[in-house]
């Protein structure tokens, strides 16, 4: 692909990924003028946050296996016309039903952006090139935290719908560079669509989100007990093996379960879910600023920004050297911070310069891992047929660990009577989660070739 080119499809990939993350950075500040004009309950705002997360979820295996039965164009103009769609509903809704289907549809188109992105890079780009574009495009959720503060703060005097409005002209410019720039290739042959796939996973996502949604930190036990949230998590346990079954029958499956026999694709994905967890953990930093050193929410919020910084370094720095010093070293220096960060907001008497010290070594550690590293080991462990729905699989177990460690932090900190001592005692764990995925870096190959598929090779990053 000619230099220009190549510089031209990164920033189309960029702009279309950054798109979907400001999303996630401005919806905050919509929610007040959202339920004003509605007149809608905060237990109203969560289901349309909720709707968001659950089509996301859901979109993000089905449009990414669409990229691989159709073409990474056909997908990616798709997911792109499906979150403008949704933008447009919420822009024009004139009830709560509409905010609910546009909030839904947007998740659903927004699933497939990521991965879609990721696996163009793989089809279209050198090896050498991979791991600075991957690394370029995880610099967008730290630019969309940094950003979309500033762009809801321009916005939002003109009215909450300014936030939604801005999607369609980005959105459009997006599909007509696609039509433009992305391959237009097709896959050989038709292969009867796992219908019966879709449908179970559909509803395992369906179930599994629900039940961690409802889930009550201040009191998991009962919660766990409580018939909807039980029963929601046994359903989605019950499906698993379900899915499984139809996966190893389907001619054409949603996720090849051979993927599973590769060790490095297990171990990212389960670096990922952890990751995912660690990240959502982060949400209650602020609350431990405050509670530990009296500032004020703005303040503790402004205290982050430095390792927002951090992270959106890291993650082109990571994506650079990978090519020079190999994906597990990365992953393990990265990893490391992130267990040193945690145990410093778990263990040290926290303070201003401690608390932002510890949020720029822990953030940073989190941009290095999660840019290029564990993207480029789907990408070199999976078979070029599958590249969309390899990537779409890394990006739903870091979404299901995200959904996990909220939780998991907002329970212990309650049963250890919440303040400092609490948010402390949660950190604990979020702290042996760290030291597991550590370890598990460490399981990462370090040289050589490994073909861990059915029958096609694959070169493993050293």
């Amino acid at each position: 692909m000619p230099p220009n080119t190549s510089k031209s499809l990164l920033a189309l990939l960029f702009l279309g990924v950054l798109m979907g993350a400001l999303d996630l950075a401005i919806i905050g500040p919509a929610l007040p003028g959202i339920q004003a004009e509605f007149g809608i309950s905060t237990r109203q705002l969560s289901v349309l946050f909720n709707a968001y997360v659950l089509c996301q979820m859901i979109g993000t295996p089905l449009l990414a296996k669409f990229s691989d039965r159709v073409g990474p164009r056909t997908a990616y103009v798709l997911s792109v016309s499906l979150f403008a769609l949704g933008s447009l509903l919420l822009v024009l809704a004139t009830a709560p039903a509409m905010l609910y289907w546009g909030r839904a549809i947007q998740g659903f188109g927004a699933g497939g952006v990521v991965p879609i992105a990721a696996a163009i890079i793989g089809g279209t780009l050198p090896p050498k090139e991979r791991g600075p574009a991957l690394g370029t495009l995880g610099t967008v959720f730290g630019l969309a935290f940094i950003i979309g503060p500033v762009l809801g703060g321009l916005l939002l005097p003109f009215g909450w719908h300014w936030l939604f409005l801005i999607n369609l002209p980005i959105a459009a410019v997006l599909i007509a560079g696609a039509f433009r720039l992305l391959p237009a290739t097709r896959p050989q042959g038709r292969k009867t669509l796992d219908v019966a796939g879709i449908v179970t996973l559909a509803l395992l996502l369906t179930g599994l989100v629900f039940g961690l949604n409802e889930l009550d930190t201040t009191a998991l036990a009962a919660s766990l007990l409580s018939w909807p949230v039980a029963l929601a998590l046994v359903f989605a346990l019950t499906l698993v093996p379900v899915f499984w079954r139809i996966e190893t029958r389907a001619v054409d499956p949603i996720i090849r379960p051979g993927l599973f026999k590769s060790r490095p694709v297990v171990v990212a994905s389960l670096i990922g879910a952890g990751i995912g967890a660690i990240q959502s953990a982060g949400t209650f930093y602020p609350s431990l600023a405050i509670a530990a050193t009296g500032v004020s929410a703005s303040t503790a919020s402004w205290m982050l920004l430095p390792g927002v910084v951090g992270a959106t370094i890291a993650s082109p720095v990571s994506g650079r050297l990978i090519n020079t010093v190999g994906t597990r070293r990365i992953v393990i220096v990265s990893l490391t911070m992130v267990v040193a960060s945690l145990l410093v907001f778990a263990f040290a008497p926290i303070s201003v310069p401690v608390f932002i010290l510890a949020s720029i070594l822990g953030n940073t550690g989190l941009g290095g891992v999660l840019g290029a590293p564990l993207r480029l080991v789907i990408l070199d462990n999976c078979l070029p047929s599958e590249r969309g729905s390899a990537q779409g699989l890394l990006s739903n177990f870091t979404s299901i660990g995200r959904l996990m460690g909220a939780t998991f932090v907002g329970s212990i900190a309650a049963s250890a009577g919440g303040g400092v001592v609490g948010y402390q005692a949660a950190f604990v764990g979020m702290t042996v989660v760290a030291a597991a995925m550590l370890a598990l870096g460490f399981a990462l190959k370090t040289s050589g070739t490994q073909q861990p598929l059915d029958s096609e090779p694959a070169t493993t990053r050293p």
